[in-house]
This record gives structure tokens, C-alpha cells and sequence, in this order.
């Protein structure tokens, strides 16, 4: 049984995904996340929905970058780190990750690759390490729920593309 801890403001992707099964609602998020942006029509990949709004091209460099921010906090938190880990301003992220210069084909290429790696160590994760509690963003949180969170995470946003840019 897992240990979910985590912060009220995580409970929306938690909620999105939550399963018994971690390992397969990772797989099955991973799939649908990779496919889901393989569709997405080159026309589509500059367009905001609104005037100060990110593009799909910039949703989808903020899903790698918090990718990379929820895995290295699972990982630290597994291991027991005692660290409390800070949050992270995504609009800072965004700002300057230049994904004007980025293709699109390389960015997909980085999520699949850095979603099969997280998947990798997070199926070498025990369940007493998926339990580990620690704290990021100045709140408690377990392993396994930042786990949910990677994957409710990026199904949130693959709702919002949907809704407002396709």
C-alpha cells in the first residue's frame, strides 16, 4: 500500500492518475503522452491560445523540465535525503529555455528518452523507498506520490492543449 503524501496543490494531478498499480499508470501515462505529441499538427506547435500564453512547443519544454524536477525529487527522497528540496518558478523555466532554436522532433526524442530513464528508476525503487517521505517545495511529500504527481502532471497539460490549442 502506498504512502501518499503530498501537498493540497498536487492533489489535482494525483487525482488524474491516481491507481493502485504505480508502474502501470506510469506506463500507460507514458504511452499516452507520447503519442499524444507525436499528433499534434505542425501548425499547431507555435500556436498559443491567447495573447501571454505559453505555445505547445513552450508546454511541452516545461512538461520535460518539470519531468526532470519531479524525477531528481523522487530520486532524493527515495534515498533518503533529508534535504528539503525547493520549489521552482515555471515561468522563469520558460522564459529562458530558448525553444525557439529547439526542433520539435529533438524535443520529443528528450521526453521519450527521459521518461523511459525515470521509468527505469522508479521501477528500482522498493516499496519502502516509494513510502520515503520528504519535503520539497516546503511541504511533506512522499516518493511515490511525486511519482503520481509526474504523471498527473503531464496529463493535466495534455488536457489544456487539448481544450484550448487543438
Amino acid at each position: 500500500m502506498y504512502n501518499i503524501v503530498n501537498a493540497p496543490f498536487y492533489d489535482t494531478y494525483i487525482k488524474l492518475v491516481k491507481t493502485e498499480d504505480l508502474r502501470k499508470t506510469l506506463r500507460k501515462n507514458t504511452e499516452e503522452l507520447l503519442a499524444f505529441f507525436d499528433e499534434i499538427p505542425e501548425a499547431k506547435i507555435g500556436y498559443a491560445y491567447a495573447e501571454g500564453k505559453w505555445t505547445v512547443k513552450q508546454v511541452l519544454q516545461h512538461i520535460i523540465d518539470a519531468e526532470r524536477i519531479f524525477a531528481y525529487r523522487a530520486l532524493r527522497i527515495a534515498r533518503l535525503d533529508p534535504t528539503p528540496l525547493p520549489g521552482f518558478d515555471e515561468n522563469s523555466y520558460a522564459a529562458n529555455a530558448n525553444v525557439a532554436v529547439r526542433g520539435w522532433e529533438d524535443m520529443l526524442k528528450e521526453l521519450r528518452q527521459l521518461r523511459k530513464s525515470n521509468l527505469r528508476m522508479i521501477k528500482a525503487f522498493t516499496e519502502e523507498q516509494l513510502n520515503a517521505q520528504g519535503t520539497a517545495s516546503d511541504h511533506p511529500v512522499s516518493a511515490v506520490a511525486i511519482c503520481f504527481i509526474l504523471a498527473g502532471h503531464a496529463k493535466h497539460h495534455m488536457n489544456i492543449i487539448k481544450e484550448r490549442y487543438l
